[in-house]
């Protein structure tokens, strides 16, 4: 290369390079004011994280129909499918439930069934929740209030009976003989027909 335009490339390569350091140094002077005054943009914007569900709930009131003696197949109907359930403790049946979620605290519950022979012996673990109490935690953004109850009052149903049309056949009966029946719509064909 010759001298005359490699002393200008090599300039040209400096001023860029100090260009460029003064930028770096910049800003981490502003990042670093950022953070003084807390308004640091990484924590602006977190990805979303799905809810993580594990294992099986247990509500109180399942945890209530437990008696010592039931046999293993009405504590599976009681409890569900246990999640745990070993070779090597084939007495002992372990129920696990956890629940992550973004912005909550981790939620962990674990109930144990003992059981002698074929029978229920005993069975220990955390206080459960009941089904209200443990829905009532999910979510407090989305609180519809009050739930509204889904049965009709005797009242209601014979409002509703009065205001609903009569049936077709009470409606032909009541009208005029001379009235013709209406024609039946017609539809092009789907297809256009062959040629």
């Amino acid at each position: 290369m010759p001298a005359n335009t490699r002393y200008p490339l090599l300039a040209g390569l400096i001023i860029a390079s100090c260009v460029v350091l003064t930028g770096c140094a910049r800003t981490a002077a502003i990042s670093a004011k950022l953070s003084e005054i807390q308004l640091n943009p990484s924590g602006w914007i977190t990805p979303f994280r799905s809810d993580v569900v594990q294992g099986n709930f247990l509500s109180s009131e399942q945890v209530a129909l437990l008696r010592p003696g039931m046999s293993r197949n009405d504590v599976r109907n009681v409890l569900g499918t246990p999640l745990v359930s070993s070779l090597f403790h084939a007495d002992r049946w372990d129920y696990v439930f956890t629940l992550k979620r973004q912005g909550a605290p981790d939620q962990s519950f674990r109930y144990t069934v003992y059981f002698s022979g074929e029978a229920l012996a005993r069975f220990e673990g955390d206080a459960m929740p009941s089904e209200a109490e443990f829905i009532a935690k999910l979510d407090k953004r989305n609180n519809p209030g009050k739930i509204p109850s889904l049965q009709a009052t005797p009242a209601q149903l014979e409002a509703a009976a009065k205001a609903a049309p009569k049936s077709t056949s009470a409606a032909n009966a009541s009208a005029p003989a001379s009235a013709a029946p209406a024609a039946a719509a017609s539809y092009p064909p789907l297809e256009s027909p062959r040629q």
